[in-house]
This record gives structure tokens, sequence and C-alpha cells, in this order.
């Protein structure tokens, strides 16, 4: 495919894990930047995306919207830059397996825990994730002494997973352990993961914010 890539994202919000994918992909993107509030709410943008939510991402006619799977889109509808397994190969498998493990156990852990929602341990079998201790060892058993996620090569799941952890130690939401901060540093070290991170960064000191937490 060969339509335009639009990325619709502010520079504090998770656009900036839709934004390192889509420096990863390589292919030319232009970027919608859009307020909190009023501008995220506006029917135009509500056309897009009826949530009023970002990071959302149109490819042709074609409107994805939440970042695991605009990462997941990218990564098929730009075979050639090796962002997932092979289609059919088995390691598409533990590919999905982590990239959803992010987006599910992993973000309702840390958003519980930013938000002070306290599971009683009765109760612990009616959220997916369990508990945060639980979601942490699986995590540290997943990556601890390995670069990638999945055999040899780094893959959208890597990128998520990364994302997440880097965004929840820097804010104090998830333990800062060994294992998760090696992995983080060699994916933190990549080429587009640094571009990624300067344009929103160069974007949040135009407007006067701060930058997020390392």
């Amino acid at each position: 495919m060969t339509h335009d890539l639009v990325l619709y994202t502010h520079p504090m919000s998770r656009g900036r894990i839709a934004r390192w994918m889509l420096e990863e992909v390589g292919r030319p993107y232009r970027t919608e930047l859009l307020g909190y509030g009023d501008a995220m709410k506006a029917a135009d943008y509500r056309a897009v995306n009826p949530m009023g939510k970002v990071p959302a991402i149109r490819h042709g006619d074609t409107v994805v919207t939440e970042t695991a799977a605009i990462c997941a889109y990218l990564a098929d509808a730009f075979p050639e830059a090796g962002l997932a397994p092979p289609s059919g190969s088995f390691d598409r498998g533990p590919y999905y397996r982590w990239l959803f493990f992010a987006a599910g156990p992993v973000e309702a852990a840390v958003l519980n825990t930013a938000l002070g929602v306290a599971v009683p341990p009765e109760r612990k079998g009616m959220v997916g994730y369990g508990s945060m201790a639980e979601v942490l060892d699986t995590l540290e058993g997943a990556v601890a002494g390995r670069r990638y996620l999945v055999g040899d090569a780094f893959s959208a799941a890597d990128l998520y997973v990364g994302a997440h952890l880097s965004w929840g130690m820097g804010f104090g939401l998830l333990e800062r352990r060994p294992a998760f901060e090696a992995y983080v540093a060699h994916l933190d070290a990549r080429p587009a993961a640094r571009r990624a991170a300067a344009i929103d960064d160069a974007l949040i000191e135009a407007a006067g914010g701060a930058k997020p937490a390392a």
C-alpha cells in the first residue's frame, strides 16, 4: 500500500509509541497535533476516532486506533520493515502473546496502581492481571537475559512492551528491576526510538511543557 500515512497525536500521550513505530517503519508520514479537550472532542476528529482520544493513524482510507492495534497493523502493512515474525510462523504466537500482554494485563495493572485502585486478594481472579507482582514476575521472566522477546529480532512486541516498561519505571509505577532496565536501555538506543523521542520532546518544549520522566 502506498497511501499517505497520518498520525493523530499529542506529544505527551501514547502517541509517542505510535510515532516510534512509524519511525521504525521508515515511511513518510504526516503529523496532526491535537490538544487535550476541545480539539480531541471536536466533531471532525471524532469522525476519525469517536472516543476523542489519541493516538490514531490513517493509512489511505483505513483508520486504526488503540496503540497496540496501530503497532500490529503497521508491522503487517509494511512487512519489509521486519517488525513482526512472518505470518504463519510459530514465532507469531509469542509475538502476539507479549504484544497483547502489555496491552491488557500490564496496562491495567499499572493504571490501577497509578489510580490507587487496590484489588482485594480474594477478588484478584476477577481482573485479567491477577496482581502486580504476578505481572512483574511474568515480564521479568520474558526479558531477563534477552535482547528481544521473540527469537533474535526486534519486533513491534519489543517496542510496545519496552515503551510500557520505560514509562512505568520513569513515573515510579513499575519496579526498576535490573532485567527491565537492561532490556529498556537496549531498545531506547535504537535510532528510530531516539528520533521519535526527539521529535515529541521538541514539540513539548515548543509548547512550554516538561519532558516526560525518563
